[in-house]
């Protein structure tokens, strides 16, 4: 595909003004049964900038070069070097392999001048449930929309999940039967995200499992077994940000997952291989690469597409505090964007709390844009790009709509939003880069 495509994509999420979520279409996708019943109000109530009504456009290639990224990370984190080197940094728990490669990994992406560049990867990624949820509700703004959303298999995503996690059972327990499912949390109904873990005990009562929403504080280890409420437990869907299962009250859970008594996913040594920000370090490292075997293809896909990313420590704090302003600061133990500063906002007061905890600096690379409409004004926010992954391959892409330093789901307009990448966006495009033929009662 061209850069002309490029161009053109890029030019529908300036000037594209389509809203393409159907609200009765969402109701219906985020309410099909009595357990989720209220989870729209709730939503509207409690975070109405969950969603976005405007759809990010995103060119194929771009999307080729994401999948040819992820698939470079793979080729590292197989390798014996990188794995040794990684388990290195992570306490002894990371070290126990089950089996599990874990659900829901995130490669979170800007789109830089140079094409996608990746900024993070989550072990715990939020969202695919309530990104499959608004695909469901996608309505077609013009009839060379409609062509992408007759593309779209939701219910084929939403098999995928399930499959995914009876892999992830068969991965550790081999021929058993999976029969229950705990999403479990810290406080999981005061979490953010807690509408989408009601759509997944849904989920999970649809495909025959028993399910339940349980805080870790509810989990007891005895005599072999993980139970919740009293009820056995397979397998642990694990929303904790205790990656590592060190705090008290991950007490019995970790117990269970060291004994092999329970199936964690995610779990601490998947943690370990992918979402330590210092892995962003060697990604960037060609040398490094390079000396452990890693091809030269991979080496040459991964420094055109990670950010120069160098570990803050005592020998460079002088260095990057001058340089401040080409960088973004990360915890090395971070996630959800806390304690994370872009340079150009850094004061000295928070650049002293960063001696506190490992971070790492991010050569910064300005996320492109999409243009929404609110309260009838033209306004410019923020975007980045999130592949859902299992396994190395690519289940789902959503994008993140925001203003401000980090995705923060607090924007009027923002949220998360639906890509279309399924056909050549120049067929979706007219005259000045405007959206093609719109029907006059939905433009």
């Amino acid at each position: 595909m061209s850069v002309d495509t490029i161009t053109l994509a890029e030019a529908l999420n300036r000037n594209c003004h389509c809203i393409t979520v159907d609200k009765n279409k969402l109701i219906r996708a985020l309410e099909s049964s009595p357990i989720t019943a209220g989870v729209y109000a709730s939503i509207l109530r409690d975070r109405p900038n969950l969603f976005s009504a405007s759809p990010v456009f995103l060119a194929r290639v771009h999307l080729d070069r994401m999948q040819a990224v992820i698939r470079a990370v793979e080729r590292v984190v197989q390798s014996e070097p990188f794995r040794a080197w990684a388990l290195a940094l992570a306490p002894d728990i990371a070290h126990l392999d089950h089996g599990p490669r874990g659900v829901f990994l995130g490669y979170d992406f800007h789109l830089g001048h140079e094409g996608p560049q990746l900024i993070e990867i989550d072990t715990n990624a939020g969202g695919g449930l309530l990104n499959a949820s608004l695909a469901r509700a996608q309505e077609a703004c013009c009839s060379e929309v409609a062509a992408q959303l007759r593309g779209a298999h939701v219910d084929a995503v939403e098999e995928h999940f399930v499959t995914m996690f009876h892999e992830e059972w068969r991965r550790q327990r081999r021929g058993a039967p999976l029969r229950s499912i705990a999403i479990v949390d810290d406080r999981p109904e005061h979490q953010y995200l807690y509408p989408e873990f009601r759509l997944f005990q849904e989920l999970f009562h649809r495909a025959g499992l028993a399910a339940w929403i349980v805080d870790r504080r509810a989990l007891t280890h005895h005599e072999g077994a993980l139970r919740a409420d009293g009820q056995p437990v397979d397998l642990v869907y694990n929303r904790l940000t205790d990656f590592f299962l060190r705090d008290a009250d991950s007490a019995a859970l970790h117990a269970a997952y060291e004994a092999g008594d329970v199936v964690v996913t995610p779990n601490p040594h998947v943690y370990a291989l992918y979402a330590d920000k210092r892995h962003l370090t060697v990604l960037s490292d060609a040398a490094r690469l390079r000396a452990w075997g890693i091809p030269p293809d991979v080496v040459d896909e991964l420094i055109a597409s990670v950010p120069p990313t160098r570990l803050v420590d005592s020998t460079r704090r002088d260095e990057l505090w001058r340089a401040r302003r080409d960088y973004f600061f990360k915890p090395v133990d971070g996630y959800g964007g806390k304690a994370a500063y872009r340079g150009d906002k850094l004061t000295r007061g928070a650049w002293a709390t960063t001696e506190q905890r490992p971070y790492v600096a991010q050569q910064l690379v300005p996320p492109s844009q999409r243009t929404v409409q609110v309260d009838g004004r033209e306004v410019p926010l923020k975007l980045d790009v999130r592949n859902y992954v299992y396994d190395g391959q690519v289940q789902l892409v959503a994008a993140r709509l925001y203003e401000g330093q980090l995705t923060n789901f607090r924007t009027t307009g923002g949220g998360f939003a639906p890509v279309f990448t399924e056909v050549d966006v120049r067929s979706l495009v007219g005259p000045g880069g405007d959206c093609g033929t719109r029907d006059e009662d939905r433009s």
